[in-house]
């Protein structure tokens, strides 16, 4: 690919494949594509039928058909009377969440609320080139100049049709779709590994501790035969509550801030973007911070282990959970996370839940030799740190692809 010279950046992008120099043509995507919409209307639902797909059925990752309202065969030929649904056709949300592009891959469901837009065989313009400029930066910015309402956000279907669009020759489309489509396919391909990763995940954390009334998890490694035993966790560590620092944040400071925000959904350190310079109590190496006031659901009692000495200051409302020499914290703090249901129960408070430190101390988990817990925390962090590589892929392929779509259109 080369980089265009800035003074033509106005009718060609500024990333192209060689052998391409036309300017690309400015047309409105009504005169080279179909474009229509799905009912309005209110239809009775039946338990069964055909699915009724809506913007919220379409996502970054494709047409996800797991919350679906069913129509009767009356009502599903009565809208397709104008909005038939065909393979290769492109979908996006008119209501609500405006975009979320997709082409579609059967032809079993009716829409309401979404825009459609059919390829036009007397127009060679290909839907694979479409379907990626409508995720493109330049379609963004037609939806947030253009989108209408208060509260329910909304883009009509005249606007969508007079939308007016720079369009390369139809080899240069063909060669931007592939290219997209490779792309697209290498990134669904991570999200199926990193997500069969959580899986399994899932799976070890059923059978690698014991279930309720059990002494013993149903999968040990070799050579571990004796009864884990049940313990409180202020037994085993020493808990101690956070401090005031909201008025000492600076910019850029020596320590970072642990709040309610450094600790996410799967028990993960992330950063607070909130630093200190005062000279307090740091947390040290291993020790545990929990978060007691729910900000989002599932958080409540989460905990994540500090990674190093001498950087983090611990803030209100997070506790440090210290383990006991004889303590695995890796161990520890997966037993606590896959018990959030005990959290949850004993949360209090009106609009945002809190935990009290009786609640954590009191808190009974089964414990094996500390031999067995090292072996339980050393496979799990490989397998966390085996899940985060794959997110760094990920992530980094998705900013690959916001890079290219930035580019590689007008």
């Amino acid at each position: 690919m080369a980089k265009i010279d800035d003074s033509v950046k106005k009718k060609v992008p500024e990333l192209r494949f060689p052998g391409f120099t036309d300017d690309w043509e400015e047309r409105k995507l009504g005169k080279f594509s179909d474009v229509r919409d799905g009912t309005h209307a209110s239809p009775k639902y039946v338990s069964q039928g055909h699915p009724m797909v809506t913007s919220k059925n379409l996502t970054h990752s494709g047409l996800d058909m797991t919350d679906v309202s069913f129509l009767t065969d009356e009502d599903f030929n009565e809208i397709n009377k104008r909005s038939k649904i065909s393979i290769g056709d492109i979908l996006f949300g008119m209501i609500g969440t405006i975009g979320n592009p997709v082409i579609v891959d059967r032809d079993d469901f009716a829409i309401k609320n979404v825009a459609l837009i059919k390829e036009k065989t007397s127009n060679p313009i290909t839907n694979k080139w479409l379907l990626q400029y409508l995720k493109s930066p330049s379609f963004n910015r037609f939806i947030q100049k253009e989108n209408a309402g208060g509260t329910q956000k909304f883009i009509a279907l005249g606007l969508i049709r007079d939308m007016k669009l720079r369009v390369p020759e139809f080899d240069e489309q063909q060669k931007i779709g592939s290219f997209f489509k490779q792309l697209d396919n290498t990134i669904t391909l991570h999200q199926r590994k990193l997500d069969l990763l959580k899986e399994q995940k899932k799976g070890y954390l059923q059978k690698m501790f014991p279930k309720n009334g059990a002494k013993v998890p149903e999968l040990r490694f070799a050579g571990f035969a004796d009864d884990w035993e049940e313990r409180k966790l202020g037994e085993v560590s020493k808990y101690s509550n956070g401090g005031s620092y909201e008025n000492d944040v600076v910019e850029n400071g020596t320590y970072e801030l642990i709040t309610l925000k450094s600790v996410n959904m799967s028990g993960k350190l992330v950063s607070s973007g909130k630093f200190i310079n005062r000279e307090t109590k740091t947390l040290e190496k291993d020790t545990l911070v929990m978060i007691l006031s729910e900000q989002a659901p599932g958080l409540l009692g989460m905990t994540a282990k500090i990674p190093e000495n001498n950087r983090y200051v611990l803030n209100q409302r997070v506790a440090e959970i210290k383990p006991n020499t004889n303590i695995d914290s890796y161990f520890l703090s997966m037993s606590i996370n896959r018990s959030q249901a005990y959290f949850s129960k004993r949360g209090a408070g009106t609009k945002v839940q809190n935990i009290s430190k009786p609640n954590v101390e009191n808190f009974e988990f089964y414990c094996p030799s500390e031999r067995e817990q090292q072996k339980i925390g050393s496979f799990f962090k490989h397998l966390d740190d085996t899940i985060a590589l794959h997110q760094r892929k990920l992530d980094l392929l998705k900013e690959q692809k916001k890079g290219f779509l930035q580019n590689m259109f007008v």
